[in-house]
């Protein structure tokens, strides 16, 4: 697998780029926010995942994130010392797959590369069955990740899209808190319930529809399909 490691500090790049050579990728160093983004023109240019520092000498990482999540649909992988549940939230909210802190595990870090890069082509590959969910005024086409609501598209996060993919596939029915987290971000990590809610928040506000999902207290989510 290619590999785009963006970080700063030479050092730290070249012993975890060895490291990474050992369990077979192919690692490109960018050394900044700019260099990474000419790095996945056109289109990604074939890397697998993008491990992503945030403390970068030219622009904020989170910035180089959205940026990235523009450009392309290569999973990220925040790598960073920001430990706090809002800085995890507000990566995750950018469009990050994943979050690491430093200092980590090795082999955790590699566990979790190759979690979202198995996550990226289940996707790409796109699920079995039907490939567009109607409910309503909203469409949900699942090859292309596309949401409309009465022809408008509506510009969604990946987990966004996730969520919303994950609830309308069963309409009515009660995902439990545990379950969606455990589907969508494939984690139970602490703060993570958080992340959940401002999710599920970002989306009643995307659509213009707020009663579309509904809090079942105490319980988890369930989505309420609207009348015809």
């Amino acid at each position: 697998m290619r590999l785009l490691l963006v970080e700063d500090d030479n050092h730290v790049a070249a012993a975890l780029s060895a490291v990474l050579a050992r369990h077979g990728f192919e690692v490109t160093h960018a050394r900044s926010g700019e260099e990474a983004l000419q790095a996945l023109v056109p289109e990604g240019a074939g890397f697998g995942v993008v491990l992503l520092d945030l403390g970068l000498p030219d622009q904020d990482g989170y910035e180089v994130c959205g940026k990235i999540r523009k450009r392309t649909g290569t999973p990220v992988i925040m790598v960073t010392a920001r430990s706090d549940v809002r800085s995890r939230i507000h990566g995750l909210n950018l469009g990050a797959d994943d979050y690491v802190v430093k200092p980590y595990d090795t082999g955790e870090l590699l566990a979790r590369i190759h979690a979202v890069s198995r996550r990226s082509v289940h996707e790409e590959a796109g699920p079995g069955g039907d490939s567009s969910l109607l409910l309503g005024p909203v469409r949900i086409e699942l090859p292309t990740r596309q949401v409309t609501v009465d022809g408008s598209i509506i510009q969604l996060t990946r987990k966004e899209f996730d969520l919303l993919a994950l609830l309308a596939q069963r309409p009515g029915v009660v995902f439990r808190r545990e379950q969606i987290i455990s589907e969508v971000w494939r984690t139970s990590w602490e703060g993570t319930g958080r992340t959940l809610e401002v999710h599920v928040a970002s989306l009643r506000a995307k659509l213009r529809m707020p009663a579309l999902i509904e809090t079942v207290r105490g319980v988890g989510y369930r989505l309420v399909a609207p009348a015809l």
